[in-house]
This record gives C-alpha cells, structure tokens and sequence, in this order.
C-alpha cells in the first residue's frame, strides 16, 4: 500500500439526502483511487464517490426524496415477514 493508498479521503461536508454532518468512510475501491463509499451515520444513507452530482450534492439532491434528521424519528417502521405457513399434500 503506498503513502497515498492509506491517506484518508477528503470527507464530505454534509449528506446529500440529511444535510447532516456524520458522514464516514465505509470502505474503498479494491483498485486505488477509484471510489469511495461514504456512508451517513444519521440517515444510513451511502454513496459512492463517483455517483452524479445528485447523489452526492445537498444542493442538488432531488428535494422530493431529502430528509431532516428530526423526520427520521417520524418514519414508520417496516412490518416483519410472517412465519410460512405448513405445506399440505394439496400444495
């Protein structure tokens, strides 16, 4: 691994879809220096540094699909998977 390898990437700002400024590095490219993952500790959200500008921007992260941090709490909570039922001889 060289010197530029291990250096730590230039975090963003803020998350694209929070505007909260808990982003970390997730993991890197097996290939140095083509992507970063980065991942919002707030929201869960993650991307790749290489994503276009409207996945990787606050200012032009599509409104309709931003959150506040203050929403997060609000959201409903996905409804577990029910048991199988037995099979019959019929099924």
């Amino acid at each position: 691994m060289t010197a530029a390898e291990g250096a730590p990437a230039q975090l963003p700002g803020a998350c694209p879809r929070c505007r909260a400024a808990t982003v970390q590095e997730l993991s890197r490219s097996p290939v140095p220096d083509v992507w970063t993952l980065y991942l919002c500790t707030t929201c869960r959200y993650a991307w790749r540094s290489t994503e276009p500008a409207e996945n990787t921007d606050p200012d032009r992260y599509p409104e309709p699909f931003r959150m506040t941090p203050q929403q997060l709490s609000h959201l409903a909570v996905a409804p577990s998977i029910p048991p199988l039922r037995e099979s019959t001889p019929d099924t």
